[in-house]
């Protein structure tokens, strides 16, 4: 007797399932939707990007990018998932943009010093005091000088979103580092870059290039006795803790261009492609806020937390810093272009007048 009320109460099982199916393809065939649970609409379609990059999650770009992932949620109404994959988790600096050709990711944020080995032009945002506040910076990477940056990353199949910024490069080093004369015998670590090499060079100082993450190690173990960056990447990877003085010499800039797979973004629906840069437009806007804040407020945490020796260049030996590095732009001009270093020559004048 129980047997057959199992086998009974199969068949009105079944035959449920079957009525409410039909049910349901009954009202979509005329239109209608039937409710939903919003948590779970459209998971099997969600397009999901996997944004790799190198630094910590406190950092200016660990920050944004995580922002970012969060616009893109609530702009694409979950449609999108932005993965962020930080330092090094999945590709190391000199990994990464292969990976990205290969679309086994599909965002990164390389330096713009990366940069430099696909396209020569990429060299003007390495040269020295180049841009003299942001206001020169960003009306430099929204105008025509960025616009023609970004276009050279076509030419490999990938597609320029923004530039992020960090902010400018302090030097760290064993030994005092106040005028230009201070830099020979040194041995710097660098990003690889022709016009970080000739800067160091020109002062009578060495360079090793390595990656982001082997900077703390070499220093400890004095393969290399400084090296230039930000402080909020001096902060996360805790340099000043092998470093023995700080100089704020502002003399660089260090920023980041976001990058997504051409193929992949081609691929995108055209609304999605809107809200993903809605989100981008949105991030960068922000971070040219919070990288300075958060590298003011990092900067004051190095003090508490070090006995660094920190010493600020007077405007008067900041000169002094610009005029001797200045000359090395004559020996890039005609790698980078005569035009392109001409816009920023044009940008640089009006914001020294100032």
């Amino acid at each position: 007797m129980r047997a057959l009320w199992g086998y009974l109460l199969l068949i009105g099982l079944g035959l449920l399932i079957a009525v409410y199916i039909s049910f349901q393809s009954f009202f979509t065939s005329f239109g209608f939707n039937l409710p939903k649970d919003e948590e779970q609409v459209g998971m099997k379609d969600q397009i999901v990007i996997k944004f790799s990059h190198v630094v910590a999650e406190n950092t200016p770009k660990g920050l944004a990018a995580n922002r970012f992932a969060q616009l893109v949620d609530e702009y694409t109404d979950h449609r999108v998932k932005i993965e962020v994959y930080p330092n090094q988790s999945l590709y190391s600096d000199q990994e990464e943009i292969e990976a990205l050709q290969e679309n086994k990711v599909q965002m990164i944020a390389p330096t713009a010093s990366k940069i430099t080995s696909i396209s020569k032009k990429w060299m003007l945002l390495d040269l020295p005091y180049v841009f003299p506040t942001d206001a020169a910076l960003q009306e430099a990477l929204n105008g025509e000088v960025g616009e023609e940056l970004l276009k050279q990353l076509n030419i490999i199949d990938i597609e320029g979103l923004a530039f992020w910024s960090n902010n400018y490069k302090q030097i760290t080093s064993s030994k005092p580092i106040r005028h230009p004369s201070d830099f020979a015998g040194k041995h710097f670590r660098i990003m690889p870059s022709a016009v970080l090499e000739s800067q160091f060079k020109h002062f009578g100082a060495t360079t090793s290039v390595l990656e982001f993450n082997e900077t703390f190690k070499s220093l400890e173990i004095k393969e290399t006795d400084s090296q230039e960056n930000t402080i909020s990447n001096i902060y996360s990877k805790k340099l000043y803790e092998v470093q023995k003085y700080l100089t704020i010499s502002d003399h660089g800039y260090l920023g980041y261009v976001v990058m997504i797979n051409e193929q992949f973004w081609n691929k995108l629906p055209l609304d999605i492609q809107q809200q993903i840069q809605r989100a981008m437009d949105d991030t960068t806007k922000w971070l040219w806020i919070k990288s300075n804040e958060l590298n003011q407020e990092q900067l004051r945490e190095i003090r508490q937390k070090s006995n660094i020796d920190i010493y600020t260049l007077s405007d008067e030996e900041k000169k002094e810093w610009m005029d001797e590095m200045t000359v090395i732009y004559p020996e890039f001009e005609s790698t980078i272009g005569t035009e392109l270093m001409g816009k920023m020559e044009k940008i640089r004048e009006k914001y020294l007048k100032e």
